[in-house]
C-alpha cells in the first residue's frame, strides 16, 4: 500500500513469542543488550509491540514494560516506554502529564490538539477518561483560561465540519479581515470560530482569499494582533491546517536547533508520527531548512536514545 506515509511497518515474518523470547534474553544477566532492544522495538509496529507484550507476559508471568524499565535508564528509557504505548494512550498520557506536572506544559497541549484527526481527539477524550481517570476537558478548563481555554474546548469536540463551503469561503475571509487588521483590537472569538470549526480543506481556501483581500499572510495577522499562548496555538492551528507534516517539521527543527535540545519534543514527534506522516515531514523537513532530518538528529543526540530516534526517522534523505 503506497499510500502509507510512516517509516516504521508492520514487520513481515513477525513472531511475537520469539520476540519476546529475544527482549527477554536482552536482559537477562549482567548487562543490558540495548543494540537488541531498540532494533526490534523499532522495526515492530506498535500493534505488533502489544502482541510481544501479551506474548512477554504469559511466558514470563511479569510486565515487559516494567522490566525493561527496570533494565534501562535516562532518555532511552523514556523512548522506550513511549513505543511500548499505544498511540491513543500515548497521546492521553502526554496530556495528563502536561496538566497535572508542575504548571501547565502548554506546548503539548498545542501540539496535540492543533494536530490530531476529529477522530483522534474522540478517541483520546475516551482514553483519557479510562486511563487518566478524569475528564480531559475539565482538567483543560481548570488549567487554563481566556480565548486560549475556549480554542482547546473547541478543539476538543472533534467535530470540524467536514468538506469545503465554497459559499462561505469569501464570508469568512472578510470576517476574519473584520475582526483582525480591519479595526483596532481584534475580535478574537471571530477568529476561534473559524479557526476551530472549518474543515482543513475549507480553510486553505479561506487563507488564500484572506491573503488577497488583506495582502498579508494570515500567521502575520495573528502575529500582529494576538500574544503568549492563544497566539502559539492560533498559528499551529494554521499551520496544521496548511500542512500537519510542515508543521511538525518546523516543531522538529525547533526541538533541536538551538542551544540544549528540547528532547521531550523530539522524542514526543518522532514516537506518533513513526506510523503517520514520518516521510513526508522528513522531505518537509529537508525542503525547508536543506539538511537532512536524519542528519540532524545524528548531530544533535547521542548513545541509544539517538540510536533509537535514527531509527525511527528511517533513512536520510
Amino acid at each position: 500500500m503506497d499510500s502509507y506515509r510512516g517509516s516504521v511497518k508492520d514487520f513481515v515474518n513477525f513472531n511475537a513469542k520469539q520476540d519476546a523470547e529475544l527482549l527477554h534474553k536482552a536482559m537477562k544477566g549482567i548487562g543490558t543488550d540495548e543494540d537488541t532492544i531498540l532494533m526490534l522495538l523499532t522495526s515492530r509496529s506498535n500493534n505488533q509491540r502489544q502482541e510481544i507484550k501479551a506474548a512477554y507476559k504469559k511466558a514470563h508471568g511479569k510486565d515487559l514494560v516494567s522490566a525493561l524499565k527496570s533494565e534501562l535508564g535516562g532518555l532511552f528509557e523514556t523512548l522506550v516506554v513511549a513505543l511500548m504505548t499505544p498511540p491513543i494512550s500515548y497521546d492521553a498520557s502526554q496530556l495528563h502529564k502536561a496538566l497535572k506536572g508542575a504548571g501547565t506544559d502548554d506546548d503539548v497541549l498545542i501540539e496535540i490538539l492543533a494536530s490530531r484527526t476529529c477522530a483522534q481527539i474522540k478517541d483520546i477524550v475516551k482514553v483519557y477518561k479510562k486511563e487518566c481517570g478524569g475528564k480531559l476537558e475539565k482538567d483543560i478548563t481548570g488549567d487554563t483560561s481566556g480565548h486560549f481555554q475556549k480554542l482547546l474546548v473547541i478543539l476538543l469536540q472533534g467535530s470540524r465540519d467536514e468538506g469545503v463551503d465554497e459559499d462561505r469561503i469569501e464570508k469568512d475571509a472578510k470576517e476574519l479581515f473584520a475582526a483582525g487588521e480591519g479595526k483596532v483590537g481584534t475580535d478574537v472569538e471571530k477568529f476561534i470560530n473559524i479557526l476551530g470549526n472549518r474543515s482543513h480543506e475549507h480553510l486553505r481556501l479561506v487563507f488564500d482569499a484572506y491573503k488577497n483581500l488583506s495582502g498579508n499572510d494570515i500567521e502575520d495577522s495573528i502575529e500582529g494582533e494576538t500574544t503568549g499562548n492563544l497566539e502559539n496555538l492560533m498559528l499551529a492551528v494554521v499551520k496544521c491546517a496548511k500542512s500537519v507534516p510542515a508543521y511538525f517539521a518546523e516543531s522538529l527543527n525547533g526541538s533541536m536547533r538551538r542551544a540544549g535540545t528540547d528532547d521531550q519534543t523530539l522524542m514526543r514527534i518522532m514516537v506518533s508520527r513513526s506510523e503517520t506522516d514520518m516521510l513526508d515531514i522528513r522531505a518537509c523537513f529537508k525542503k525547508m531548512y536543506g539538511a537532512s532530518l536524519y542528519n540532524t538528529i545524528q548531530d544533535d543526540t547521542a548513545g541509544d536514545y539517538g540510536k533509537a530516534l535514527l531509527y525511527l526517522c528511517g533513512g536520510n534523505d
